[in-house]
């Protein structure tokens, strides 16, 4: 037992010794292994969550309907022959603009013009007929009154007479059908267009409306751009088209420069039930040429100009659970979540339809970082107005 003891005793001793040694440390360098202060809510300017910030502005917007569009010819036409023949020769390179008008094809016209001659070698024939069947029509009725001739002979001759004014007939009709056949070998542009790509060469048998056509011509200036807008945007659009105040703009969406300008000629008569939109078009002078049959474009329609719109920039504005929501900044520099309503938006500016007042500041960048009640500060010439 007083083994034990013996050895017991200088451990004791030693942490002791420890303990007093560390408490001694803690009370004269305590300030030294204390661990930092971290920043929050009450540490000032140190616990601020840097952001970027926007001023709420009142100004006048548009009142718009963002689509897409397809551009269309304004009008379309497939060449074809209306007769079958020898292509003998081509008026225009494929792609030139052309006139209404304007020689386009020209086909063999020696058959049709031998038709022409036949016809009339036919009627000459006939109205040769047809006169001595007259002529003898009257003998008869002659001979018939002074009792030679008998009614039965009288009445032959005057049908065969009437037979042969009808064929005569029959043949002036031929003559006209050959000379138009005549006309149809000589193909001219109905419009005024520019020529696609040519399907058939001189040196082809070309054959009467064929399923295949010689070329199309699409008429481009003007041209229709047609975009669909969704049904519950109809009333409006009808409201503000009603009172003239409707403008369409479209353009390409890797173009630069201006859109062109059109107005809304079209408004079809139901709403697809598909997609719930209904299609409108819109006709452009272009007279530049900018919009081409076939172009996708996008289309802006202004309805009208808000004069009192609140605008915001698009950055300011998150959406959450709750809907779309704003962080406002208050005179103590700490943040409120604020629930929007949005009028329109685009990808630079947002209108804001209730929720906000002119003069306000909103975060426009770092509201990851934010939870209501959170204090910021305003980074360093990232201040910017909703105008910007």
């Amino acid at each position: 037992m007083s083994n034990r003891t013996r050895r017991t005793a200088p451990l004791t001793v030693r942490g002791l010794a420890a303990a007093a040694a560390l408490y001694a440390a803690a009370c004269s360098g305590g300030e030294a292994v204390s661990p930092p202060q971290q920043g929050g809510r009450g540490a000032g300017q140190q616990g601020a969550v840097p952001v970027a910030v926007a001023t709420v502005e009142e100004k006048a917007m548009p009142i718009a309907i963002d689509s897409i569009g397809t551009a269309e010819a304004y009008t379309n036409v497939a060449i074809r022959a209306q007769v079958t023949g020898e292509l003998t020769s081509v008026e225009f390179r494929e792609g030139d603009d052309v006139r209404k008008g304007q020689v386009l094809f020209t086909l063999d016209r020696r058959p049709l013009e031998a038709s022409v001659q036949q016809a009339q070698a036919n009627l000459d024939r006939d109205l040769a007929q047809a006169a001595n069947a007259k002529a003898q029509a009257v003998r008869y009725q002659d001979l018939a009154a002074r009792g030679i001739a008998t009614r039965e002979q009288v009445d032959q001759m005057t049908s065969n007479a009437a037979a042969l004014d009808a064929t005569v007939a029959a043949d002036r009709a031929t003559l006209d059908n050959a000379k138009v056949q005549v006309q149809y070998a000589t193909i001219t542009a109905p419009i005024a267009g520019r020529t696609g790509a040519l399907m058939v060469h001189a040196g082809n048998l070309v054959r009467a409306n064929d399923t295949t056509p010689l070329v199309v011509i699409n008429q481009v200036t003007p041209i229709f751009v047609t975009f669909a807008i969704p049904e519950a945007q109809l009333p409006d659009f009808k409201k503000y088209l009603a009172q003239g105040t409707v403008r369409v703009q479209a353009k390409a969406p890797s173009e630069s420069g201006p859109p062109s300008e059109g107005r809304i000629t079209f408004v079809d008569n139901a709403v697809d039930p598909t997609t719930g939109t209904i299609k409108i078009k819109g006709t452009f002078a272009n007279s530049d040429r900018r919009l081409w049959p076939g172009l996708f474009l996008n289309v802006t329609v202004t309805l009208t100009t808000n004069p009192h719109a609140l605008v915001v920039p698009s950055l300011a504005v998150q959406t959450g659970q709750q809907g779309q929501y704003v962080f406002v900044v208050k005179p103590d520099q700490t943040v409120e979540l604020r629930t929007v309503a949005v009028a329109q938006a685009t990808a630079d500016t947002t209108v804001i339809k209730s929720g906000l007042r002119a003069g306000e500041t909103v975060v426009t960048d770092g509201q990851l970082r934010l939870v209501p009640g959170s204090r910021i500060s305003v980074k360093s010439g990232n201040a910017q107005k909703a105008a910007s």
